[in-house]
């Protein structure tokens, strides 16, 4: 780890110890009844189903604010909460749009924020929420770029300093079965890990949209925030975006442990959307005592899907996440879950509520900066076709983006990194 101060870093070390030395403790002053009030910022898809899970988790909680950098995001998620009755509670003067949003939100009273926007701007929204002393929930990845990884640790240390909970959007490691499955690993029980293969395998996700799409009103930064999943400055690339889960397992076998580098190859085969993001990846990460782990990438149409992970150990193998077993080495199947599949997005929420109302400050901030940046890792060796090393990466310069871009201006789309002639800087 090299957890720097960089040019995300938006506040002082003496200037943060003045601040936290009169922050009142949040969880003291909460209680364990009082009502929490939420703020959503980033209120897609995933936005939209963050803040159901929120609301189911606790009893005494209410939508209390919803930020979004577009207004239709925000009529589209509120109206999936009418079954919340009084538990949503967001007037107009509490909706707020443009990229600005999130401040607004975090201004409003709000106890906890969910941060469910494009991942670029995580780091950001997260050092902006810590700050103010809130809650706050983060999905991943926690960032698309070195600066963005190593401001959100700075970010896991205001947090912890102010006794404030950080839970993150790794949503396999809340899975029942898949929490069942690699405990069996993480303990030994199959002995050492010799390799890992894991496959995020799938189709093209929307939203990809095309330049013959794009409103001539729009700026080069609107444009691109409306079609985020194709620009890795605000998505990451499928690798970081998408398959980050399964580099996230990839970490969970590994017990956390720092890898050593990572090599890879990959493409741009099928996309044809106005970005510059790869649409395949086949990625092999180097861990120490000469484990090899795998993570095949892809979004395309017409070919095999499968997400699945395949952990070999020395006495046995185990298989997540849809069917969780283990395998003796003959590949025999002797153990298999059979407990509650309940679902993981809601255990994640419930677990993070139930540790603000017990006063446990859980910060989960080194474990989401590592793993984002072994997605990273894997993405920039790839890139470059280089060999990277996990200490070469922690030393880079890379920013993808200054977080000053406003909707209107000129940011021209990225070049398509190809191997051989793309550098980590």
């Amino acid at each position: 780890m090299n957890p720097l101060t960089n040019r995300r870093t938006f506040i002082s070390s003496a200037a943060a110890t003045t601040f936290l030395a009169g922050f009142p403790n949040i969880l003291r002053a909460q209680g364990n009844t009082a009502k929490l009030k939420i703020g959503l910022i980033g209120c897609g898809g995933r936005g939209t189903g963050a803040a159901h899970q929120a609301l189911t988790a606790d009893p005494n909680v209410v939508l209390w604010a919803i930020g979004d950098a577009f207004g239709s995001q925000i009529t589209a998620s509120l109206s999936h909460f009418s079954k919340f009755g009084a538990k949503v509670d967001v007037p107009a003067e509490r909706q707020f749009t443009g990229l600005d949003a999130y401040q607004k939100v975090i201004a409003s009273g709000v106890d906890v924020v969910l941060l469910t926007t494009p991942p670029g701007f995580r780091p950001l929204h997260l050092r902006a929420a810590v700050e103010a002393g809130k809650h706050v929930f983060a999905e991943k990845p926690m960032a698309v770029d070195v600066a963005g990884v190593k401001s959100v640790l700075e970010s896991a240390r205001i947090a912890k300093e102010k006794n404030l909970t950080l839970q993150h959007g790794y949503c396999w490691r809340f899975s029942p079965n898949t929490r069942a499955g690699y405990s069996k690993v993480t303990s030994g029980e199959l002995g050492r890990v010799v390799s890992v293969y894991g496959t995020y395998m799938g189709g093209v996700p929307k939203p990809s949209t095309h330049v013959d799409q794009r409103d001539p009103n729009y700026g080069d930064v609107e444009w691109q925030i409306r079609n985020w999943m194709a620009h890795e400055w605000l998505s990451g690339g499928p690798l970081l975006e998408q398959a980050i889960h399964t580099v996230d397992k990839v970490a969970w076998a590994m017990n956390d442990v720092a890898p050593i580098a990572a090599r890879g190859s990959g493409g741009r085969t099928q996309r044809s959307d106005d970005g510059n993001v790869w649409d395949n990846y086949q990625i092999t990460y180097e861990y120490p005592n000469e484990v090899l782990c795998h993570v095949s990438q892809r979004q395309m149409s017409g070919c095999f899907s499968e997400v699945k992970d395949r952990v070999l150990c020395e006495k046995g193998i185990m298989e997540a996440p849809d069917r969780v077993l283990t395998k003796d080495i003959t590949g025999k199947t002797d153990w298999a879950f059979r407990g509650d599949k309940a679902d993981m997005y809601q255990v994640c929420h419930n677990e993070w509520f139930a540790a603000i109302r017990k006063g446990e400050a859980i910060n989960a901030g080194v474990y989401m900066a590592n793993s984002t940046m072994l997605g990273i890792l894997g993405r920039e060796a790839a890139h470059s076709g280089q060999r990277v090393t996990w200490e070469e990466l922690w030393n880079a310069d890379q920013d993808l983006a200054p977080d000053t871009l406003k909707m209107d201006d000129k940011h021209p789309t990225a070049v398509v990194p190809t191997p051989g002639k793309y550098k980590l800087i």
